[in-house]
């Protein structure tokens, strides 16, 4: 079964960040995810735009930008001005007063152009982004931190997302509390794919190659 993982980045050990890169590339992994924050939108800070910068240039694996801030239509470029052609920016809809505008600008850009939804966003008050964005984020847990509970009706909003994806032209990945459980799930039924942090592959006694070649060998009914 085909499906894509990326690394939460947030979750590397930042004392050896260049061998955490090259170790996950070896690996296999498929992009890298950095979750910006800005202790406003989310209560917490994360990565920063130079963290981005720096993971931009030490490989050439996509990367998906995932900005937890106010208002990003403000500092998009910033972003924009130091990614590559092809890469992902979401947006939450709830942090802008018009979503759209940003979204063009990634669009303009290049990028590719996302949205992240919270567990407390119904798919309803984003029906007209969906046309417009070709990666749908997922937030199974609250934004803001790695190592959360995963929120069980979430799967209810998967679940209506994936009977839109074709006709609005979308792909569905999922954000957070990713185990095997959920990828055995979920991968079959069309999520394109899954963000890991702690639950899958960070901070486990073994190589990263390792991890991810047991999370693809999975097996499904």
């Amino acid at each position: 079964m085909n499906f894509e993982l990326t690394a939460s980045m947030m979750c590397a050990d930042y004392g050896k960040l260049e061998q955490e890169v090259r170790d996950l590339e070896i690996g296999g992994i498929d992009s890298f995810h950095i979750d910006i924050m800005d202790g406003r939108y989310v209560p917490n800070y994360a990565m920063s735009l130079n963290d981005m910068r720096y993971i931009a240039g030490a490989t050439k694996k996509p990367l998906d930008v995932h900005l937890m801030i106010e208002h990003p239509n403000n500092t998009i470029m910033l972003f924009l001005e130091n990614l590559r052609r092809g890469d992902t920016i979401y947006i939450h809809p709830e942090a802008e007063y018009h979503p759209s505008t940003t979204l063009q600008k990634v669009i303009n850009a290049g990028m590719i152009p996302g949205i992240a939804i919270n567990p407390g966003t119904s798919v309803e008050t984003v029906m007209e982004l969906l046309r417009i964005v070709k990666k749908v984020l997922v937030m199974s847990v609250n934004p803001g931190n790695a190592g959360q509970m995963f929120l069980p009706y979430v799967g209810e909003k998967i679940a209506k997302l994936l009977t839109m994806k074709e006709d609005m032209d979308f792909e569905l990945y999922w954000d957070g509390a990713c185990s095997a459980q959920r990828i055995l799930e979920y991968a079959p039924r069309g999520v394109k794919g899954f963000v890991l942090g702690t639950t899958l592959l960070f901070g486990k006694d073994k190589p990263y190659g390792e991890t991810l070649k047991n999370i693809r060998t999975l097996k499904f009914d």
